[in-house]
């Protein structure tokens, strides 16, 4: 970037030509008092002429120096601001505050306007998401219902194909409502959590769930990796790949993290049978769920992918070292 598009490095120029420009003229003012004071007046010693000269450029150059120290100092608002800004969106701070120069307050005041603003629309949003969502769980529970009075009634067919239609919309409706939170989520500035505490309570539920089969799962989380984010979206996104690991997984998974410039990586493995190529895309692919093709995975590793993109993040699956697949999830942090 050209230095001239700081707009530090233009005040303090700018400045400083000011200063040059203003000691041009007192120069030339001094010159002219001296001609209407007489020739005698322009005949100066040697010592008089360095110590008149030393002066000016003493009040000069001391001039120069407090007009670049209060330029900085003016500057210091919008530092302030810039770093407050970062701890919203990091989420150690969930407004800008107060406190700036006079200048700057009001673009303080209307950031925080914005900031408000924008977490009444996602509060709306979701509150809307959930009304639709409790408004048609309702016909489907009583559709469910009839369904399984076919069945007593012997109308199997009936029945199965009013059951699978039900299901269908459940997850639709579940696929969706996750989609639409994690939007909304994406958009909120401030959210942060720990990735370990979301692996830790992952990883004692689907232990018990999956105790039967002895699956182990190891973990190797830094205490210190944080994801910048919903904890509810994080635990969508692990959980979501740790229940297909541990579902094809012989007797092991592993879950590790490596921190990034400008995020963190997780890495989660299983020693099972693997997934085909051809098939690693295709249940990455928006809309394609990986639990038609394997029934009881959730909303599958689209929703993981969706829910990554909207935090600036992505998924890859290749092989794992251990056998099977492994699923990486890289996240802002």
């Amino acid at each position: 970037m050209s230095p001239l598009r700081s707009l530090r490095t233009r005040l303090v120029l700018g400045s400083v030509l000011w200063t040059i420009g203003l000691l041009i003229i007192a120069h030339l003012l001094a010159i002219e008092l001296l001609h209407r004071g007489g020739r005698r007046a322009l005949v100066l010693t040697r010592a008089e002429f360095h110590a008149a000269a030393a002066g000016v450029l003493t009040f000069a150059f001391g001039s120069m120096a407090v007009g670049v120290v209060l330029v900085s100092r003016g500057m210091g608002g919008l530092e302030r601001l810039r770093g407050q800004l970062s701890d919203v969106r990091d989420g150690r701070a969930e407004r800008l505050g107060s406190g700036y120069p006079s200048e700057v307050q009001p673009l303080a005041d209307d950031l925080d306007a914005l900031l408000a603003h924008r977490e009444e629309v996602v509060r709306r949003a979701l509150t809307k998401a959930g009304d639709l969502a409790h408004g048609l769980k309702t016909p489907l529970a009583i559709l469910s219902q009839e369904a399984e009075r076919a069945t007593r009634a012997g109308q199997t067919e009936l029945a199965t194909s009013v059951g699978n239609q039900v299901e269908r919309m459940r997850r639709q409706i579940d696929y969706h409502l996750a989609h639409a939170r994690a939007a909304a989520s994406g958009a909120t500035l401030g959210a942060g959590c720990r990735v370990l505490d979301s692996v830790e309570g992952l990883t004692r539920t689907l232990q018990r769930l999956h105790a039967e089969r002895g699956i182990t799962i190891e973990l190797d989380i830094h205490k210190d990796h944080t994801f910048r984010g919903e904890r509810q979206d994080l635990d969508e996104m692990i959980g979501n790949l740790l229940d297909n690991a541990c579902k094809w997984a012989k007797s092991r998974v592993g879950v590790s993290s490596v921190g990034e410039e400008d995020g963190v990586r997780i890495t989660v493995d299983d020693d099972g049978a693997g997934l085909d190529p051809s098939m690693r895309d295709l249940v990455l692919h928006r809309g394609v769920r990986a639990d038609e093709a394997s029934p009881g995975s959730g909303l599958g590793l689209a929703i993981v992918r969706d829910i990554a993109e909207l935090y600036g993040g992505s998924i890859s699956l290749s092989s794992s070292p251990a056998g099977g697949l492994r699923a990486t999830l890289h996240l802002p942090s």
